[in-house]
């Protein structure tokens, strides 16, 4: 984790300026609407796997007659 921070810590205004530069170069105008559409959709979806994953985790376990557990 430390290391992603001291990636993202150290760029400053000149760096985030080139990497806009190069996206807009590599992509055109047209198209980054469309990618950062995309980039939404992609970290929405990821939030919502998350989310349901810790339902999942936090839902309530009961013993059945044979002894074995079954959720609720």
């Amino acid at each position: 984790m430390s290391d992603v921070l001291l990636l993202f810590g150290t760029l400053g205004w000149p760096e985030i300026i080139v990497i806009a530069l190069i996206v807009l170069l590599l992509f055109g105008g047209k198209k980054i609407p469309e990618l950062m559409r995309g980039i939404g959709k992609g970290i929405r979806s990821f939030k919502e796997g998350m989310n349901d994953v810790k339902e999942e985790i936090n839902k309530p376990v009961e013993p059945t007659e044979n002894g074995k557990q079954e959720e609720k």
